[in-house]
């Protein structure tokens, strides 16, 4: 009988390392963010993607959820140009 893990996250379980998964899970909050806002936004993808700063298939991309195409400077830099505020938070966790 094989043991079953349990993890917090999709991302605890299958990335490498800790630090992979947390900046993983901070691309993707990234990316719904940005998609929520600029959903709501009126006029076209095209329009949206200038908004954004990003080419067309770029914002394809990113509502596609491709995370991997994305790094997370460069959500960074799309999330201010989608006019949203960022904050971090820290907490410890358990070794």
């Amino acid at each position: 009988m094989t043991e079953q893990q349990r993890f917090a996250s999709v991302w605890d379980a299958i990335e490498d390392t800790p630090a992979e998964a947390e900046n993983m899970k901070l691309r993707a909050a990234l990316m719904r963010a940005i998609t929520e806002q600029a959903t709501a936004w009126p006029g076209t993808d095209t329009e949206k993607a200038h908004r954004l700063g990003i080419t067309g298939p770029r914002f394809s991309n990113l509502k596609a959820g491709k995370i991997n195409s994305f790094s997370l400077d460069a959500l960074v830099a799309i999330a201010v140009a989608a006019g949203l505020s960022l904050g971090l938070s820290i907490s410890g966790r358990a070794a």
